[in-house]
């Protein structure tokens, strides 16, 4: 048998044959996830097209997330069907409040090692953080795998990126994916599995920061080697963890030296517009926001609680914060970080995607300016389209949001 990646390991098994890049795969489904914005169009397919219910229920998952608590009449009558159908059907509902559906499903366990995760949503690549198979679907994909739960695939070619060297002080995750996007460019990797071999480096959380990231290059899926902690710390029951074998076939190859990295931002509008913040210092900024399935985090909390511990957010700047689930939000309250976040002057929403998707809890007013921690900076993706914005770390967002002008962390004055 040939070497294979990760992404034909996974395939493989799933199908119950031996698969490489570019063959057909009919394989299981071991989770359906459903986001609220979606979630009438599936229905409806399975309802009056299908004229089925989802062959197994507890495979499926509907999360109210990217528009809650509901914004309108018409999103709540959504929530509302969403709602019924759950209860009618015996598929999980994850209501306004749980958080974010890839969060959510991390936590649930429902995204695991080896697993097949199909998603509505496109940063499902998220879940190859533990060495899951994640991809986005549209909403009759995703109706045909509920009904019958599997689906078919073309197995994706990979590109195989190495990381070397260690970060520096105040160089992150966020800042590798965004270097990342930058070599890849936005198209670099469509319809191709991001393998990163990553070696024992970054906790669960930065992995999915990793991951999620992969598809704004275009990725069908991203995948990042196991090691570290995941192996360890979560535990996953799994017979075998998935590898890569020594050999296998990549149709791109890219080393990034850790070493060498900066802190990174993604300049409107397109994600693969990377520079360094350096360069883009003293730029003012209306509004900061700290969330979303990149970076919503408990760490990535305790990261601009550090910063803005004993510091003031700066006047005429909103700073928006978002905890990525109900479970993020608990922890930062019973650890302090929440109370840090508040008296510096952050504004906290309902655990889900806020501002992200410009759909309400924060939308940009014409040409304002935003400094956020999520994964899109396309024209008008968090409101007005002459609204721009800069994605981030969260340590740079929050130093900027007390200095009122993008900024590092090492620019905010000492506290007396």
């Amino acid at each position: 048998m040939k070497p294979q990646t990760m992404a034909e390991k996974i395939l493989s098994q799933r199908s119950g044959k031996t698969v490489y890049a570019g063959d057909l795969a009919v394989v299981e489904v071991d989770e359906v996830m459903i986001v609220d914005s979606i979630a009438e169009s599936v229905i409806k397919v399975l309802d009056r097209e299908l004229e089925t219910t989802p062959k197994f229920p507890e495979r499926v998952s509907i999360v109210i997330d990217h528009v809650a608590p509901a914004s309108s009449v018409n999103v709540a009558k959504s929530h509302q069907v969403a709602r019924e159908y759950a209860a009618r059907t015996g598929v999980k509902l994850f209501d306004v409040g749980r958080g974010i559906c890839h969060q959510v499903l991390m936590e649930e366990g429902l995204a695991f090692p080896g697993a097949i995760v199909l998603g509505s949503d496109s940063h499902s690549t998220t879940y190859g953080a533990v060495a899951a198979f994640g991809t986005g679907m549209g909403a009759t994909d995703i109706a045909l795998a509920a009904a019958s739960g599997k689906t078919w695939l073309k197995v994706p070619e990979s590109v195989k990126v190495t990381l070397t060297g260690e970060l520096n002080a105040g160089v992150t995750a966020k800042d590798v994916a965004l270097e990342m996007i930058r070599v890849l460019t936005a198209d670099g990797g469509t319809y191709m599995s991001i393998e990163i071999h990553a070696g024992d480096r970054f906790t669960r959380g930065e992995r999915m920061t990793l991951a999620n990231l992969c598809v704004e290059a275009g990725a069908k899926a991203g995948l990042v080697v196991p090691g570290g902690e995941i192996l360890t710390d979560y535990g996953y029951t799994v017979p075998e963890w998935v590898y890569p074998d020594e050999g296998a076939r990549y149709v791109t190859d890219i080393t990034i030296d850790l070493s060498t990295l900066t802190p990174r931002m993604s300049v409107p509008s397109y994600v693969d517009n990377v520079e360094e913040v350096t360069t883009l210092r003293g730029t003012k900024v209306d509004q900061v926001f700290i969330g979303t399935c990149t970076n919503g985090r408990l760490e990535d909390l305790h990261a601009a609680a550090d910063i803005l511990k004993g510091r003031k957010v700066a006047p005429g700047l909103r700073l928006l914060v978002i905890p990525a689930s109900s479970e993020v939000l608990e922890q930062a309250t019973a650890d302090g970080t929440l109370l840090t976040l508040i008296r510096s002057g952050a504004t906290l929403s309902t655990p889900g995607c806020g501002p992200c998707m410009g759909r309400h809890q924060g939308v940009l007013a014409p040409g304002e300016v935003c400094v956020s921690t999520s994964n899109r900076n396309f024209i008008g993706r968090m409101g007005d389209k002459d609204a721009k914005i800069y994605l981030a770390s969260p340590a740079v967002a929050a130093a900027t949001a007390v200095m009122g002008v993008i900024s590092l962390p090492e620019d905010l004055p000492v506290i007396a």
